[in-house]
């Protein structure tokens, strides 16, 4: 019980402070979880275990990537003339009216970007040109475009025909006789290999039963920025394979792979413009949980 002073005034309650009620959230704590939670989710979603995408559709392209497809569409049509599986594959992009307009169309825009500042983007063009014009189609890359745009072969150089003095004799020589001048071989300057060939920089395994004896092959720019359309060579002992980059856009512009059979030695190369690499060879292989798969390859291309 609480006595009064000696002024007759009771003390002040200072058990009152704990019978306050108390907020059941501190805010501040709130605040702070939040910001570390989300931090925390952002790191691991953006740099630890960032999202793959897989079994993109063609027509989810973005602008550029769907240009880049269509690109590699005609160089496969160009190497292989099967106009019905060209048609069908544009036709999955879903493109606005006659598919093959569009190509016109895709072209004649890729004609006047920096894409054939390079003889890889010139010769993309000129598949896509050749595709739809073989179809009875037009667009303005068939101006812009001009035969001058070709790479300049190198000159063949011819040495000067030397005239010999005789050497000084006695004897003059009889006014009936000439001397003969001989003819030096025309001097060929070797060809020299384009800046542009490529050369194998990396080579992995990796053992798995979902992609079990796939040779999955990159070709990039010295930078390794993508290049689509890019063709590519598998041989084996009894046969050759040749397919194209920026087919599955999915796993990127600069994709494309290949299915071994098991027992056997594959090399692979970029389609005339790089040496053949090592056998590659699909062999056995356990996974790290126990699975039993074929030996699988990871091989990267850039410029040498």
């Amino acid at each position: 019980m609480t006595r009064p002073d000696a002024s007759g005034n009771l003390p002040p309650d200072r058990s009152s402070k704990y019978r306050r009620p108390r907020s059941p959230i501190s805010w501040a704590a709130l605040i702070i979880g939040l910001i570390i939670g989300l931090s925390a989710g952002l790191a691991y979603a953006w740099l630890l275990n960032p999202v793959e995408e897989y079994d993109t559709e063609p027509w989810q392209l973005s602008d550029q990537d769907r240009a880049n497809y269509i690109a590699a569409i005609t160089l496969q049509y160009s190497y292989d003339g099967d106009l019905n599986l060209a048609v069908n594959r544009l036709l999955a992009l879903r493109l606005t009216g006659d598919p093959i307009q569009s190509v016109a169309d895709i072209a004649c825009r890729l004609a006047t970007t920096s894409y054939v500042d390079n003889n890889s983007g010139i010769h993309a063009v000129r598949t896509m040109m050749t595709f739809y014009q073989l179809q009875g189609r037009a667009g303005c890359a068939d101006t812009l475009l001009a035969a001058s745009d070709q790479p300049t072969p190198l000159p063949t150089i011819e040495a000067a025909t030397p005239t010999l003095r005789p050497p000084a004799t006695k004897t003059p020589t009889p006014p009936a006789q000439s001397q003969a001048t001989p003819t030096l071989p025309a001097v060929i300057i070797p060809t020299i290999r384009p800046q542009t060939a490529y050369a194998l920089v990396d080579v992995r395994t990796f053992c798995s039963v979902e992609f079990s004896g796939v040779i999955e092959v990159r070709v990039q720019r010295s930078n390794g920025d993508g290049v689509p359309g890019t063709g590519v060579r598998v041989r084996w002992n009894d046969g050759e394979s040749t397919f194209f980059t920026g087919l599955k856009p999915e796993r990127g512009s600069d994709y494309a792979d290949f299915q071994m059979e098991a027992a056997k030695a594959y090399t692979v190369e970029v389609l005339g413009q790089s040496d053949p690499s090592q056998p590659l060879v699909a062999g056995p292989c356990t996974t790290d949980i126990g699975g039993q798969a074929i030996t699988s390859y990871r091989v990267t291309f850039r410029p040498g």
